[in-house]
């Protein structure tokens, strides 16, 4: 989304646009919320997984803002796709450690997931309020 000004004689007016990227690579990811419903959400590659959850009703918080500050966008992902996404940081494994619901083997914050191809129909549990 971009924002600008535009300042007349009399008047400042701002205008909001949506770019949208053309030829942006598509994928999926199947996500089940805090009250069990489940989502398929398209995400483009390179994004950040946060991003759509903090979307959904019954979604992740994030109130870290993708910083690793907070462990509000904790989620759940398969053993089966660990190895396709890069190991937690130091920084990620301790506010993982401090939720009473960590998982050793399935705990991620989300913020720290960009989606990439082979991500395409991942499968994530957005993990309970804490």
């Amino acid at each position: 989304m971009v924002y600008f000004a535009a300042i007349g004689a009399s008047q400042c007016l701002l205008y909001r646009f949506e770019l949208q990227v053309s030829g942006a690579v598509m994928g999926k990811i199947l996500v089940t919320d805090r009250v069990g419903e489940k989502h398929d959400i398209e995400i483009a590659i390179g994004d950040n997984i946060m991003d759509p959850l903090r979307e959904l009703d019954n979604g992740i918080e994030a109130l870290g803002g993708g910083m690793c500050s907070c462990a509000t966008c904790h989620v759940f992902i398969g053993s089966e796709w660990s190895d396709k996404i890069e190991a937690a940081q130091d920084d990620e494994l301790e506010l993982l450690e401090e939720t009473e619901c960590y998982r050793k083997d399935e705990s991620r914050l989300s913020c720290q997931i960009a989606f990439t191809e082979e991500l395409d129909g991942i499968n994530l549990i957005i993990a309970p309020e804490e």
